[in-house]
């Protein structure tokens, strides 16, 4: 892009532009957690850092619900999993769907006269839900092939002429594969990163065994397969000519797909990786401690494009266009998770509140077992957990993680890995009230169909 059309650019944007000159590259991988450079982790981002030091990495951000299906039904949305009726995963025999008057992301900016594409993974129904103008890489075996679905992208962009595009690129790494994560051959135009088993840091939710280790080191490979993917993505946004017209938002659906993170509302099951960069913010670089959730995007992106949002109803969450410049800032101090199903056989209903200080969850079936999602349940790594004489998840005994209490209550400041449940302790009575009272505000606000009162049916006929 030339100067002269930079400065044009800019001018056009800093005075409020018109859709044309705002397109938005939304990024989701599958089951990543914060496993990146940017928060200090030994996994190799390249790419990914250098696109949090052209915007803003957000190190307090949190998916509302630790499942492939509901997590992206809440970001294409801008409601909660419960709310929205996509209670567990979409696919194959689990066939969990919007309700019929749930308005998206893709449906809004259409609208709106946005070219619209999805590149890689959809997993959500209904199709007419998510009405993209052209669907690219399929997930098989496109997904794996981050070149190929770069290109895809690329391919897309030469057809949009003068209108604006919303892109959503869902990748299937570093997702499990039935064998290792996709690593079992090379794939073109990306160098291979691999990682000694023997010497990488394990995350504190599992256990120090030598099939774990080798389990995590084929997943860190995954991720970096990953940010070489994104890495072409944005080549090919700034070879089209579109880097200062782009609003690019790259964040993860759940947490790692390892026992005691995906499927959980624990901190390794929600808490994740988020960077959004904006041609127009006026600080670059920016590590900003606000608490947000996957619920901020649908706003985000609605502001960005000044989509009307014309659904009818109001969205719980709020743009994160206005603090991209700042690094805490005042009114973001909580966020609230939901869970239903994974499997159609994985029923667990949770709710949760997180604070700085505390996580609270209240398990809504707590005589169920806590139930294991079908790729961690046949993974190497849950093997060689069974496999011990007294098996652990970290420091937590695994039947703790399986059978588990009404109301769980964490001191996240003292106890990040929430391994010492308080719920019951004397002196933490009066947070528990406190946090109870407002667990149940925002499912009353939210109309959350498991309180058996008001429900989201009711909710769409106002």
């Amino acid at each position: 892009m030339s100067l002269l059309r930079i400065l044009l650019v800019l001018v056009a944007l800093a005075s409020g532009a018109d859709a044309a000159e705002r397109n938005v590259l939304l990024i989701i991988s599958d089951d990543q957690g914060r496993d990146l450079g940017a928060y200090r982790s030994e996994v190799r981002t390249p790419n990914i850092d250098a696109l949090a030091k052209r915007g803003t990495l957000f190190t307090e951000a949190f998916a509302t619900v630790s499942s492939c299906s509901p997590s992206r039904s809440v970001i294409y949305s801008g409601l909660y999993s419960h709310s929205n009726g996509m209670y567990g995963l979409a696919h194959d025999v689990h066939n969990a769907h919007y309700l019929p008057w749930v308005k998206t992301l893709p449906q809004l900016l259409k609208a709106s006269g946005y070219a619209t594409a999805l590149v890689g993974k959809k997993h959500i129904l209904p199709d007419a839900a998510l009405p993209f103008d052209t669907e690219l890489a399929p997930e098989q075996p496109g997904n794996r092939d981050v070149a190929f679905m770069a290109s895809e992208m690329q391919r897309f962009l030469a057809t949009t002429g003068d209108k604006p595009f919303f892109v959503i690129v869902g990748f299937s790494d570093p997702h499990r594969a039935p064998q290792n994560f996709g690593n079992t051959q090379a794939w073109p135009q990306v160098p291979r990163t691999t990682y000694d088993a023997a010497k990488i840091r394990l995350p504190a939710h599992l256990p120090d065994l030598p099939d774990v280790r080798k389990d995590v080191a084929e997943y860190y490979e995954s991720v970096s397969r990953l940010d070489a993917g994104i890495g072409l993505l944005l080549a090919a946004i700034k070879n089209a000519g579109h880097e200062e017209t782009t609003l690019v938002i790259y964040l993860s659906d759940n947490g790692r797909p390892f026992p005691g993170a995906k499927t959980t509302l624990y901190d390794e099951g929600i808490r994740l990786p988020l960077v959004v960069s904006s041609p127009t913010q006026g600080k670059r670089g920016v590590r900003n401690e606000a608490m947000v959730s996957w619920i901020d995007i649908a706003p985000t992106i609605l502001e960005w494009t000044h989509a009307p949002a014309s659904t009818g109803y109001s969205l719980p969450g709020r743009s994160l266009l206005p603090i991209l410049d700042q690094v805490r800032p005042p009114g973001w101090d909580r966020i609230f998770a939901s869970h239903g199903f994974h499997e159609i056989n994985q029923y667990y209903p949770m709710r949760a509140i997180r604070t700085r200080e505390y996580k609270y969850i209240v398990n809504l079936a707590n005589a169920l077992p806590f139930p294991i999602a079908g790729d961690i349940a046949s993974s190497p790594s849950w093997r060689a957990i069974r496999a011990q004489a007294n098996p652990r998840l970290g420091e937590i005994p695994l039947q703790t993680f399986l059978q588990r209490p009404v109301e769980e209550l964490y001191d996240v400041t003292q106890d990040p890995h929430e391994t010492r449940n308080l719920a019951k302790d004397a002196a933490y009575q009066t947070t528990l009230a406190s946090l109870r009272a407002e667990l149940e505000k925002f499912r009353r606000d939210t109309r959350d169909p498991w309180l058996g009162e008001a429900s989201v049916f009711e909710h769409a006929q106002h």
